[in-house]
Formats: C-alpha cells, sequence, structure tokens
C-alpha cells in the first residue's frame, strides 16, 4: 500500500490568511470502521481474522494509512454482519435533503407498489409507442446523470405505464414497465438506497416474465450480480451471472444477444476482480473483447451501452479492484470515451482518481475528481468511491488549496 503526506492527517488547514476551510467529518470511513468494530466487541486482529486479511491493514485503514477500498469494506461488512452502506454512511441524507431529492424516493416506492393492483380508473394512457419514447427518454437522462429530474418524473410514468399494461397487454407494453423499472433501479443505486434497488430488480423480473423474453431475464441477472457485487456477496453474485449466461442461450442470436452476454462477462469480470480471482478476471474480459469486436460501438441498446471501449473501462476498473493501481492508470489512458454515457464516464473518472491517489499520483487524482464531476456532476457528489478518495487526498496536502476544500464542501465533507 502506498501512503502519501503524513499519516493519519484528518483535519483542514488554513492556507490563505481569512480563508478557514470546512472541517472534515470527525468520522471517516475509517473512523467508522473502528467505532462499528467496538460496538461488535471486536479487536483489530479480531475483526481482521474474521475478515481474512491482516491485523495491519485494519489498523491502517482506520487510522487514514491505507485505502478503504470497495473489497475491505465488504469484507469488515461481512465480517460484522452488516451492510456495506452501514460502512460508507449511505444513503446522504443531509445532501439529498439539501438538493431536495429526499422527498422524491417514497413517490418511487409507492409506485413500484402497485404493479399487482391492475389499471387504475382514474388513468388515461397514452400510447405504447408514445410510452415507449417516453421511457427512452427517462432512461437518457439518467445516463445524462439528471438524477433529480428523472426522479421527479419516474413515478407518474410507471402508474401510466402500469395501467396500460392491464389495459392492453402486449410483449411491448411489458418491455415498456420493465425499462421503468430498470431506471428506478439506476436512480436508486446511485443514491444509494439499496433496498430499494432491490425492489425495483425484483419489479424488472415481474414485467419481464410478462412479456417472455429471455434476454431481459438475463439482464436482470446481471443486475442482480452487480447489486450483490455492491453487498460483498461475490459467490452470489458470480451464481447469478452464470445463471444469466445459460438463460441468454435461449434467447435468438443477433445484436442484443450479443451486448447483454458481452455485459454478462463485464460484471462477471469486476465480481472476480473483487474477489482476487486474477484468471476468471483474464478470461471474462476476453471474451467481452471478442464480442465487443463484433458488434463494436452499440448505444443505449435494452438500456445498456457496450463496445470495446466499455471493455476497456472495465478493464481499468477490474485492475483497481485487484489493487494494482499503477497498472490502472496505464491502462487508463487512450480509452476512447466518446461513444459512452456521461454516467459511465463519470464513473471512469473516479476510478482512475482512486488508481492515482494510490499509485502516489494524487494532484493526478484530483484532477480526475473534478472531471468526474464535470462530466457527472449530480452521480459524483453520491459516489462513495469520491468521498472515500477525497479522505484518502486529506492525508497528502499540508495546505489544501480553495478549489479542493470547495469540491469537498460540495460533496458534503
Amino acid at each position: 500500500m502506498h501512503h502519501l503526506g503524513r499519516p493519519g492527517v484528518r483535519f483542514w488547514c488554513r492556507v490563505r490568511t481569512g480563508a478557514s476551510m470546512p472541517a472534515i467529518p470527525s468520522e471517516h470511513t475509517g473512523a467508522r470502521v473502528a467505532r462499528l468494530r467496538s460496538l461488535h466487541h471486536l479487536t483489530q486482529t479480531g475483526l481482521a481474522q474474521r475478515a481474512h486479511i491482516s491485523t495491519s491493514l485494519v489498523s491502517k485503514v482506520e487510522q487514514g494509512k491505507a485505502p478503504a477500498s470497495p473489497a475491505f469494506i465488504g469484507a469488515v461488512a461481512r465480517a460484522m454482519g452488516l451492510s456495506t452502506a452501514d460502512i460508507t454512511g449511505q444513503p446522504y441524507i443531509e445532501e439529498l435533503r439539501a438538493d431536495q431529492i429526499d422527498s422524491l424516493i417514497q413517490p418511487i416506492r409507492e409506485a413500484l407498489d402497485i404493479y399487482d393492483l391492475g389499471a387504475d380508473p382514474e388513468i388515461q394512457p397514452r400510447g405504447q409507442l408514445a410510452l415507449d419514447a417516453a421511457a427512452d427518454q427517462l432512461c437518457a437522462t439518467v445516463r445524462e446523470t439528471n438524477i433529480k429530474s428523472a426522479a421527479a418524473e419516474l413515478p407518474g410514468l410507471i402508474h401510466e405505464a402500469t395501467t396500460a399494461a392491464y389495459l392492453a397487454p402486449s410483449d411491448a407494453m411489458w418491455r415498456t414497465l420493465a425499462s421503468l423499472y430498470r431506471t428506478a433501479y439506476d436512480i436508486a443505486t446511485k443514491l444509494g438506497y439499496g433496498d430499494l434497488a432491490t425492489l425495483a430488480l425484483d419489479r424488472l423480473d415481474w414485467a419481464a416474465g410478462r412479456a417472455s423474453n429471455a434476454v431481459l431475464g438475463s439482464l436482470r441477472q446481471y443486475l442482480r450480480g452487480l447489486a450483490y457485487l455492491r453487498a460483498a456477496q461475490y459467490d452470489t453474485g458470480k451464481r447469478l451471472i452464470g445463471m444469466g449466461l445459460r438463460t441468454i442461450e435461449q434467447s435468438e442470436f443477433g445484436l442484443l444477444r450479443d451486448v447483454v452476454t458481452g455485459q454478462l462477462h463485464l460484471g462477471a469480470a469486476i465480481l472476480a476482480a473483487r474477489d482476487q480471482c486474477e484468471d476468471d478476471v483474464t478470461g471474462h474480459l476476453g471474451e467481452a473483447q471478442r464480442i465487443a469486436e463484433r458488434t463494436g460501438p452499440v448505444e443505449q441498446t435494452l438500456w445498456v451501452s457496450f463496445g470495446p471501449s466499455n471493455v476497456a473501462l472495465h478493464r481499468v476498473a477490474a485492475l483497481a479492484e485487484m489493487d494494482q493501481y499503477a497498472e490502472a492508470v496505464q491502462a487508463a489512458r487512450g480509452v476512447d470515451l466518446s461513444t459512452l454515457p456521461p454516467s459511465r464516464v463519470g464513473h471512469h473518472h473516479a476510478d482512475v482518481a482512486r488508481a492515482e491517489m494510490w499509485s502516489g499520483r494524487p494532484d493526478d487524482a484530483y484532477a480526475s475528481l473534478r472531471r468526474a464531476r464535470m462530466v457527472a456532476p449530480q452521480q459524483t457528489r453520491y459516489s462513495p468511491v469520491v468521498r472515500q478518495t477525497m479522505e484518502d487526498l486529506t492525508s497528502h496536502y499540508r495546505s489544501i488549496p480553495d478549489s479542493f476544500s470547495n469540491f469537498a464542501h460540495w460533496i458534503g465533507m
């Protein structure tokens, strides 16, 4: 592990006369691990033994001398019987409240709850083509990371599409409703509401079953696999991806099958990387690369963007997950981002920032975080990876630039 600057420094300095800096939270991720460990009556050694990691790593993370990587967070969460959100502090309620987004969550929950109530007599829905176009536009809004706008519009569309599906059921109408459930999953995931994301996936499965579409079913297994990745339940995630790969074999040959198959392999690669299975990472990335060479760049097919650039981004992410930070930074050079949606580009910049920080390039890391904000501001504001990287960077700067302080304040630090 690399550590830059003064060990364990967790405060802001005054860098100009009269320019005071906002205080960093008293409880950074490492401190939160220490507090939860104490509540569970565990020593650092006891936690390390349960989590199958070294005592020195636990100690360094708690002091801010080593990164609280997603793999570390997952390991200690499992060891203490907690969710990863308990460790990261998600969702970030104060920031969501300040942005007036927290009040948009309950209407989404309510919209997901009316799936089996039949048609609403007070709703006169538009036709399938109009609703499909509206669902596609909402998906694009999320990809542009305008999360607040999408969250406000989503509940009404789900109510309307649910009624339309019951009044005139068809495979196409159920697919439109499934698209809206996918958007609900995306919003919930980006804002840190894991339980809501799980509920949205259940509804997606319900709609996919009515659409009799094997590709939709496989896509749902991919998304479930990612949910178990975030929950640090890698074996279950791998099983789900495997089920998705078997299910997709039942669909017709063509672009849709190729895109979802390739995406399943990318999901499997990240799960394998988090689980430190490098051979599996190489195999899944290689298969995804072969498919991408056949399909070329494919945008927004069944709500998925796939192609050579997306494979390259996943290669960077996989290297970072395996703590191969210098290699991740090298792999990120020259990646073509032009064909990818802002949501994926912003996530990539956050991955690169983490790798740059822990390969001894903190100034580059901060520059990558600024790029993430420029491309995908709302997504970046609520990203636990961004927050963790900012926490790590505070240990480097002896005097903190104004822009860094403003960025930290913007994300709630």
